[in-house]
C-alpha cells in the first residue's frame, strides 16, 4: 500500500483545461441530442458531465458505470456526457459544476449530487434513491418530529424506523432499497443519531446501525392500549441491518400474532417460508380457561414479536398428546422437528428461552461492533498508521528477534557471520508496521532452523547515540547514521554494512535474507556443482521463488577479472545468485558453450530458455554491475506497485502500454499480441532504444493504473493506450495516437517524431516536491531562521534586526548577514 501512494505522488500530471480524449469505459455516453431527447422524454436519469478527469474523478467514473445495473432496477438511467466532445449548456461550461453530478426526473434538473457525497456503489445508488424517494422515506431529527408522525399514522400505515451512522453507507443502500419496495405500504423514516435514539433507549456512542418497526395500525391491540398509549409499540430487529435481514424482518412483522392450533405440537408443521428460520412457541390452553389463555398467549406474543411465533394448542382436541404436566413447548429451526416440552411458572421464564439466546447473539455482534469500531476510529488518512491502529492491542512478540543497544551491538554484530538489523522508532507508523514483518521473517527462520542470521532490532528513539554515530576507524564495523526509518542494515564480520533496498514486507525481506546466506560468489569445481547452480536453489528456503543467476568464467583464479567479479558479485548479495569458474573446468564449459574467455554468463529469471547472455568483464566492478543489471532486465517488464520504484532509479523514459482487464481468451490473446509487439518495437529499435525504458501495465491486476492513466492524458482514452513519459529532459508526456495501431514501425516513428521536437505533448508532470500546506507552518524554514549565524554570540543590536514576519502566512527574514547574504538553510534530516 506504501507504494501504491508513492507511485500515484511520482505519476501525477499537470493538465489544465478539457482535452479532447475518447472514452474507454463501457458507462453510457450520452451525446448532447442524446440527453436532451431523454431529459424531454421524462425519464429519470443520473449523469456526469465530464471534463476533465483527475485520478478522484475517475475513480468516481468506474463506479457510477457499477452502478448503473443497480440503478436501472428502479427505472434510473446512469450515463455520462463528454463535455469535451459536445458542450450543454449550463452543464459544461460552469467550471463549477464539474465535480457535481446530476439527477433529472420530469424533464427537469431535479438535484444535483456533489462528488465527495456519491463516491462509491452504495453511497451513489443509496442518495439517488433516498431523492427519488423523499415522500416515502422521511429524515428526522427530534423525537417531537417522531411523535407527529406516528400521531399521522396512527390506524393508517406502520412505521420503518432505520437507524445509519452517515448516509451513503452499505445500511442506507439497504434502508433505500426495501423502501422502494415497500414504500407504498410502510412509512419509513431515517435518522442518523440525535434525541430520537435516547428515546429508543439506544446509546448513540454505539456504531451499530438498527430498525424499529413501530405498530401504528394498531392491529391485535386492545381497546385500552389504543386509548392510553400515545406512542406506537415498537419491536426492534435484532440482525445486523441489509437489505435481506430488513426484508426478512418486515415479512416476520406481518406474521399472525398468535396462531391457535388442534394438533399435539409434534405433528405440528415447522415454519414455512418465509419465516422457516424462525422459533416456534407452544403454550397449552385448558377449555376452561380458554379465554384466559388466549389474552396470556397475546400479551406473551407481542413480548416475544420478532423473537418467534407464538402458537396456542387446545388440549380439548384428542389429537393433543402431551402430558397435563407441560405447560410450554418450543422448537428450534436448526433441530428440524424436535420439539422440547417445559413447566414454566410465568411468562418471564418463556421470554427468557430467547432473551438469553438473544443477549448471547449480541455478546457475539457486540465484538464485531467494537472490531467495527476499532475500524471506524482507525481509518486514518495514513494507510500504514490506520493498520498500526487497529492492531495496537495485539503485542508483538519479540522474543524471536535480538534487542541490541549501544553497549551490546558493536560485540553482538561482530560474533555473528551474518546480522540483520532493523532500525526504527517506536511512534513511526511504517516503523511498527515492518516490525511485525520484521519478527514473523525471524520465527520463519528460527522454524527452518537457519541459525547462521542472527535478527536483530534497535529502537533509535532509546539510542540516538548509537544511530547518529559518525562512521570511525576506531569502530569494529562502521556505518553510516541512520536518517530513515525504518532501515535495514545488513553486517558480516570484516566488510562494510549492506543497506536493504527491497519492499518492506516479508517475503521481500525473506528471500533477501535467504540469498544473503549464500556465497557470493559461490566456487565451483565440478560439472555436478554448476549443474545445481544453475537448476537447484541453495537452501530449501528459497524454494518456489524466481532467482537470476550469473556466472563468471576465468582460465585461473589469478585472474584480474576475477577479483572484479567478486567484487561485483558481493554487491549483488540478496539479490542474485553468483557462481565462480575457474582452470580447466572454465574452459570446458565455455567450449561446449562456444563461449570466449573470460566471460560473464547472465541467467536472467524471467527468460523460459537456458541460453545465456554473455557479457564481456571490464576493469571495473561499477560497469560491470551496469551490464549485469541491464542483461537481467525483462525486454519488456509489467510494470506493478511494487517494481515501480526500482524501475525508476534507472532513470530512463517509460514507454508504458496499458492495457485493460481480460473478459475471456480472446481478450487475453490480444493482449499477448500488443505485448509481442512492444517487444519488437524494443527489438526493432536497437541502440536508439536504451534511452527508454518500454513496460506494460495490466489496469486488471494493477488497478492503480487506471488513476494514473487519466490523470496523465486528463480523461480515460481507449484502450489499449501507449505513453511515453518520465523524459529525462522534462516533464513532458506523451500518447500514441488513438486511432493508431500499434505496430513496431509506427510506434518507432512516433518516438522519432517526438525527439525531432514534431509531436506535441498531451500533458506533464508534476513537481516531485511536498510542500507545507501554508508557508506559516514551514516550520524547518522558520527553525533556520532563528538559529544563529555560525553559532556565534548575537549582540542586542543584531538580535533587534531580526525578526520573523508572519503577517500574510508568509516566512520572512528581514536580517541578512553582510558577510554572506542570507543564509542557506540548514539540511534537516529525521534524526
Amino acid at each position: 500500500m506504501m507504494w501504491m501512494c508513492v507511485a500515484l505522488f511520482l505519476l501525477w500530471p499537470r493538465s489544465g483545461g478539457c482535452t479532447e480524449k475518447a472514452n474507454t469505459s463501457d458507462l453510457i455516453e450520452y451525446t448532447a441530442s442524446d440527453f436532451y431527447e431523454k431529459l424531454h422524454s421524462g425519464k429519470m436519469m443520473f449523469i456526469y458531465f465530464e471534463c476533465k478527469v483527475s485520478p478522484t474523478i475517475s475513480l468516481f467514473l468506474v463506479e457510477l458505470e457499477k452502478s448503473a445495473e443497480a440503478l436501472q432496477d428502479y427505472g434510473v438511467l446512469v450515463g455520462k456526457v463528454n463535455c469535451n466532445k459536445e458542450r450543454v449548456l449550463t452543464y459544461c461550461t460552469d467550471e463549477r459544476l464539474l465535480h457535481t453530478a446530476f439527477l433529472f426526473r420530469g424533464g427537469k434538473e431535479f438535484l444535483g449530487l456533489d462528488l465527495d457525497t456519491v463516491f462509491d456503489v452504495n453511497s451513489i445508488v443509496s442518495e439517488v434513491l433516498f431523492a427519488i424517494l423523499h415522500e416515502e422515506v422521511k429524515y428526522i431529527r427530534t423525537d417531537t418530529d417522531l411523535l407527529a408522525m406516528e400521531k399521522a399514522a396512527r390506524r393508517k400505515k406502520d412505521i420503518v424506523l432505520g437507524y445509519v451512522r452517515s448516509l451513503g453507507t452499505q445500511e442506507h443502500r439497504s434502508m433505500m432499497e426495501t423502501a422502494y419496495v415497500y414504500g407504498s405500504k410502510y412509512q419509513f423514516i431515517l435518522i442518523t443519531g440525535g434525541p430520537v435514539l435516547k428515546q429508543l433507549g439506544v446509546n448513540e456512542s454505539s456504531h451499530a446501525s438498527g430498525v424499529w418497526f413501530l405498530h401504528c395500525r394498531l392491529q391485535g391491540m386492545s381497546h385500552m392500549t389504543l386509548m392510553t398509549s400515545e406512542r406506537c409499540p415498537l419491536t426492534p430487529m435484532r440482525k445486523p441491518l441489509s437489505t435481506l435481514s430488513l426484508h426478512s424482518f418486515l415479512q416476520l412483522m406481518e406474521a399472525p400474532l398468535v396462531s391457535e392450533v388442534y394438533e399435539d405440537p409434534s405433528t405440528v408443521q415447522p415454519p414455512q417460508f418465509p419465516y422457516q428460520h424462525t422459533p416456534q412457541v407452544f403454550l397449552f390452553s385448558r377449555p376452561s380457561t380458554e379465554h384466559l389463555d388466549l389474552d396470556t398467549a397475546t400479551t406473551l406474543a407481542w413480548r416475544l414479536r420478532g423473537l418467534a411465533l407464538l402458537l396456542l394448542v387446545h388440549r380439548q382436541s384428542s389429537a393433543v398428546k402431551t402430558p397435563d404436566e407441560y405447560n410450554v413447548a418450543y422448537r428450534l429451526p436448526e433441530m428440524s422437528l424436535e420439539v422440547k416440552y417445559l413447566t414454566l411458572h410465568n411468562l418471564d421464564e418463556v421470554l427468557e428461552l430467547f432473551t438469553n439466546q438473544e443477549k448471547d447473539e449480541e455478546g457475539e455482534d457486540g465484538e464485531l461492533e467494537d472490531e467495527e469500531e476499532d475500524l471506524h476510529f482507525g481509518s486514518l488518512d495514513d494507510e500504514i498508521a490506520a493498520s498500526v491502529y487497529e492492531n495496537r492491542a495485539n503485542s508483538l512478540d519479540l522474543d524471536s528477534i535480538t534487542q541490541l543497544t549501544s553497549d551490546n551491538f558493536h560485540t553482538a554484530v561482530t560474533q555473528s557471520s551474518l546480522t540483520v538489523v532493523l532500525f526504527y522508532l517506536k511512534w513511526d507508523a511504517v516503523s511498527m508496521a515492518f516490525l511485525s514483518s520484521f519478527t514473523e521473517v525471524a520465527e520463519r527462520l528460527a522454524e527452518a532452523e537457519v541459525d547462521d542470521v542472527q535478527m536483530s532490532a534497535v529502537n533509535c528513539g532509546e539510542w540516538t547515540d548509537l544511530c547518529a554515530a559518525q562512521p570511525s576507524t576506531s569502530l569494529p564495523i562502521p556505518f553510516q547514521p541512520i536518517t530513515a526509518f525504518p532501515s535495514i542494515l545488513v553486517f558480516r564480520s570484516q566488510e562494510s554494512a549492506q543497506n536493504y533496498r527491497g519492499m518492506l514486507g516479508s517475503v521481500a525481506l525473506h528471500r533477501f535474507i535467504m540469498l544473503c546466506c549464500a556465497a557470493s560468489p559461490v566456487l565451483l569445481s565440478t560439472q555436478e556443482e554448476v549443474t545445481s547452480f544453475l537448476q537447484e536453489v541453495p537452501h530449501p528456503e528459497l524454494a518456489g521463488y524466481k532467482l537470476d543467476r550469473v556466472l563468471g568464467l576465468f582460465k585461473a583464479q589469478t585472474h584480474a577479472g576475477v577479483l572484479v567479479f567478486t567484487e561485483a558479485a558481493k554487491s549483488l548479495r540478496g539479490e542474485v545468485l553468483t557462481g565462480l569458474l575457474t582452470d580447466g573446468l572454465a574452459e570446458k564449459w565455455a567450449a561446449d558453450h562456444m563461449v570466449d574467455l573470460p566471460a560473464v554468463l547472465a541467467f536472467p529469471s524471467w527468460r523460459t530458455d537456458s541460453h545465456p547472455t554473455t557479457l564481456p568483464v571490464p576493469s571495473s566492478a561499477e560497469v560491470l554491475l551496469t551490464h549485469i543489471n541491464t542483461a537481467l532486465l525483462h525486454s519488456m517488464p509489467e510494470l506493478t506497485v511494487e517494481n515501480l520504484p526500482s524501475f525508476l532509479s534507472l532513470g530512463k523514459a517509460l514507454l508504458l502500454l496499458f492495457v485493460g482487464e481480460e473478459e475471456d481468451e480472446i481478450g487475453r490473446r490480444q493482449n499477448q499480441v500488443l505485448v509481442e509487439e512492444m517487444r519488437r518495437v524494443v527489438e526493432s529499435g536497437g541502440g536508439r532504444m536504451d534511452q527508454y525504458l518500454a513496460c506494460w501495465i495490466h489496469l486488471g491486476r494493477t488497478p492503480a493504473g487506471m488513476s494514473v492513466l487519466g490523470s496523465y492524458l486528463g480523461s480515460m482514452p481507449p484502450l489499449p493506450a501507449l505513453v511515453l513519459t518520465h523524459l529525462p529532459s522534462g516533464g513532458e508526456i506523451y500518447q500514441y495516437p488513438p486511432t493508431t495501431h500499434i505496430t513496431a514501425p509506427s510506434v518507432l516513428q512516433w518516438l522519432q517524431r517526438i525527439e525531432y521536437g514534431t509531436e506535441s505533448p498531451a500533458g506533464m508532470l508534476g513537481e516531485d516536491s511536498w510542500p507545507p500546506a501554508v508557508d506559516f507552518y514551514d516550520f524547518l524554514k522558520i527553525m533556520d531562521i532563528q538559529k544563529p549565524r555560525s553559532a556565534q554570540q548575537q549582540t542586542p543590536e543584531e538580535e533587534e534586526e531580526e525578526e520573523v514576519n508572519v503577517e500574510d502566512d508568509v516566512v520572512v527574514e528581514e536580517a541578512t548577514d553582510s558577510s554572506s547574504g542570507s543564509p542557506s538553510p540548514d539540511t534537516h534530516s529525521e534524526l
